[in-house]
């Protein structure tokens, strides 16, 4: 998995460092330690997990010293184990302790997202369906976070509102109804545009069906409705299952034939991973 280009997170890395830098910069290393003093820093993994955004975090010691030496020692998206090295950063120690919790807090928020979403992933092995993150994302986080759950293997739902069309339950109610709606957008959007609608209802399910949509979203629908649902669907169009899933009901819902499973809890709820910086003198 190649990381994002670095105009997609470079000015990231920077206005987390001034945030942290602050006013004076980092007023305890500076005090303690001398310019020119060198190190060797190891990043450690705390726990097992996915790894994704080493480069990413890693950017933050070449940002603040451009000579600084990294050492990348796992491959983007493996599998690591509690204890394990991954990666090895020589410069100066000044560099090092100012840019270690940046550079932390990214490592753990992406391998964080990519560890989740590849646990929800490996229920669903063996069946069609794909886990998509959605748009509940840190704002400005968005395409990293989003590249962490491609990392975990997982797919994305749409970037932002120009992706494709989605239909949802107040633009229904503002359209007057769901046929309304889809005549609408159709009558406005280019030819390359997908349209998706939102349904809650077996009734409105057949009304999107039959404005022939591309996409169908059973939003928060229970299992046994989804099962009726996807018996009056029957293949003819794209099915989406949404609404707090969890990994076992991912597994449920594939199960049935269900296309795609949308989780915003991916990028709004996964636990951040444990990693840890030891530096040697």
């Amino acid at each position: 998995m190649n990381s994002p280009h670095p105009i997609f997170f470079d000015e990231i890395i920077i206005s987390a460092l001034k945030e942290d830098f602050g006013r004076a910069g980092d007023l305890t290393t500076e005090a303690l330690v001398d310019r020119g003093v060198m190190a060797t820093g190891r990043i450690l993994a705390k726990q097992a997990g996915c790894v994704a955004g080493m480069e990413i975090a890693m950017r933050t010691f070449t940002l603040l010293e451009s000579e600084a030496e990294i050492e990348i020692l796992v491959e983007e998206g493996a599998t690591v184990d509690r204890g394990e090295v991954l990666a090895v950063i020589k410069a100066s120690a000044r560099t090092i302790l100012a840019g270690e919790r940046t550079a932390l807090n990214l490592l753990g928020r992406l391998s964080g997202i990519a560890t989740a979403t590849m646990n929800v992933v490996e229920k669903v092995e063996g069946f069609k369906t794909r886990i998509v993150c959605t748009r509940k994302t840190t704002p400005g986080l968005r395409a990293l976070e989003k590249y962490a759950v491609r990392t975990g293997g997982g797919f994305n739902h749409r970037f932002g509102l120009d992706d494709a069309v989605l239909i949802k339950e107040n633009h229904i109610t503002v359209a007057g109804g769901v046929a309304k709606a889809v005549q609408g957008v159709r009558a406005r959007i280019g030819h390359l545009a997908k349209v998706e609608v939102e349904v809650e209802t077996l009734d409105q399910l057949r009304e999107a069906v039959a404005s022939e949509v591309d996409i169908v979203m059973l939003d928060n629908m229970a299992y046994e409705m989804a099962c009726r649902a996807m018996e009056i669907i029957d293949g003819q169009v794209l099915v989406e299952v949404s609404g707090g899933m969890t990994g076992d009901e991912a597994e449920k819902y594939a199960a049935i034939g269900v296309d795609i499973i949308s989780m915003g809890s991916l990028t709004h709820s996964s636990p951040a991973f444990d990693v840890s910086l030891i530096l040697q003198g």
